[in-house]
C-alpha cells in the first residue's frame, strides 16, 4: 500500500506488508504430513493468491464487525460496517470503558459530517479504493516476490484458516531474481517468514514475516523501515463461507523523508463478524452503528 502523500507513504507499506486484506492466534499443535497431491509450493501460493484476489474484487460480500486495538497509548474498541460507499466505523470505548455520553455524541456527530457531506464522502471512497489497489499489487506480486518451501502442516482452528483444515505451512524468503516495478512491492526484497494456505479452500490463513534487512525507498529518501521490523496477520472462515483478517500484529520502525522517526506498534483483533446487505449504504451503515452503539450501552447498564 504505498499511496497517497508521501508522509503516509511507510505507515501503508507496513499495513501492506501485514497484508491489507489477511492474517498468528492460537493453532492447534497437532503436526500433520503435507498431501502428497498438493502441488508444488509455489504455485499452491499462487493459487491462494488467485483466491484473495477474487475475494477482494467481490462487492456482494459485506460485514458489521468488532475491533480491538492496543498501542502503546492505550486500547480502542469499535464496531464497523462495510458498506457500498466507504467503511463506517465508530469507537465505543476507550481503554475497556465505555465512552462517556459527550464522546458518543462526538461520534455521532463526526459521522453525521459524513453523511451530511458528500465531498467529505466522496475523499473517504477515493482514499479506500486506492489503499485497495495497491494492496492487490502487493498480493499480486507474492508468488514472484517470494521463493517458498514446505516445512510441515497445522490443523487449523476457530480463529486461523477453517476449523479442522490443513493449514500447509510453508517458509519465504525474497526471491533474488524479482525486481520490484515500484515502491510498492519495494519492501518485498527484505521480507523472510512463514505462511500459512488452507489445503482445501486455496485462501492464506497466516503470514508471519520479519525484516531481515534494512527496507528503503525511493534511494533512502523518502524513507526507510529498520531492520527487525515484525508483522503478524491473520485469516478465517468468518461462519458464511467468506473470509476476513481475525487478527494483526505490527512492530516496525525507521524513518519518513529522512527526517521524520516512525514508530508503530500494534495489536488488532477483529471479531462478531455478522453478514450485511451488498448494497448497504453509508448512511444506512451509520444506523446501524448507532443502533448498536444504543444496545450495547443498554446491556451495560446494571
Amino acid at each position: 500500500m504505498v499511496f497517497g502523500s508521501l508522509r503516509a507513504l511507510l505507515p501503508i507499506i507496513v499495513l501492506v506488508l501485514a497484508g491489507a486484506s489477511w492474517l498468528t492466534a492460537q493453532v492447534s499443535s497437532a503436526q500433520v504430513s503435507p498431501a502428497p497431491e498438493l502441488p508444488v509450493a509455489q504455485e499452491l501460493v499462487r493459487a491462494a493468491v488467485a483466491n484473495e484476489v477474487t475475494a477482494a474484487n467481490d462487492s456482494s460480500v459485506k460485514h458489521m464487525f468488532r475491533s480491538w486495538k492496543k498501542t502503546p497509548h492505550g486500547s480502542q474498541t469499535r464496531i464497523y460496517v462495510e458498506t457500498k460507499d466507504a467503511m463506517a466505523g465508530m469507537t465505543i470505548a476507550s481503554d475497556d470503558k465505555p465512552l462517556s455520553e459527550e464522546q458518543v455524541q462526538a461520534e455521532r456527530g463526526r459521522l453525521a459530517g459524513l453523511v451530511s457531506n458528500p465531498e467529505l464522502l466522496r475523499r473517504k471512497q477515493r482514499q479506500e479504493k486506492e489503499e485497495a489497489e495497491h494492496t492487490l499489487r502487493i498480493v499480486k506480486a507474492l508468488p514472484d516476490a517470494l521463493l517458498f518451501d514446505y516445512d510441515g502442516s497445522l490443523i487449523g482452528s476457530p480463529t486461523l484458516g477453517s476449523e479442522g483444515t490443513q493449514l500447509v505451512r510453508l517458509r519465504f524468503r525474497p526471491n533474488p531474481a524479482y525486481r520490484p516495478p515500484s515502491h510498492v512491492e519495494d519492501v518485498l526484497v527484505g521480507m523472510k517468514g512463514v505462511v500459512l494456505v488452507d489445503a482445501t479452500a486455496r485462501r492464506i490463513a497466516q503470514i508471519d514475516g520479519t525484516l531481515f534487512k534494512e527496507v528503503t525507498f525511493g534511494w533512502g529518501i523518502l524513507g526507510h523501515l529498520d531492520k527487525g521490523g515484525h508483522f503478524l496477520v491473520e485469516q478465517r472462515e468468518v461462519g458464511d463461507g467468506s473470509w476476513d483478517i481475525s487478527r494483526m500484529s505490527l512492530s516496525f520502525t525507521g524513518k519518513i523523508l529522512l527526517f521524520k522517526s516512525l514508530a508503530i506498534k500494534s495489536e488488532e483483533v477483529f471479531s462478531d463478524f455478522r453478514r450485511v446487505p451488498s448494497d448497504t449504504t453509508f448512511a444506512q451503515g451509520v444506523e446501524m452503528l448507532e443502533a448498536e452503539e444504543t444496545r450495547l450501552a443498554e446491556n451495560q447498564k446494571p
